[in-house]
């Protein structure tokens, strides 16, 4: 998966949970510029990266990731 489409699902994963970047950037512990990056699709995440922001959603990793 590229890294807009996976941006594009992290952004609506976000939106379902009604959080905002800000909000989503705090529970992860990271800054909201990194949020906005990941959205944008210019910067990757690391797999564990991934797997914190699919647990901080409550979607499963391979569901965030589009793997099944």
């Amino acid at each position: 998966m590229g890294s807009n489409q996976l941006g594009n699902r992290i952004r609506s994963f976000r939106k379902l949970k009604g959080y905002t970047q800000q909000s989503l950037s705090e529970k992860l512990g990271v800054s909201l510029s990194f949020v906005g990056s990941l959205e944008r699709g210019t910067r990757t995440p690391t797999e564990p990266v991934l797997r914190k922001i699919a647990s901080t959603l409550q979607v499963d990793y391979e569901e965030l990731c589009a793997i099944k």
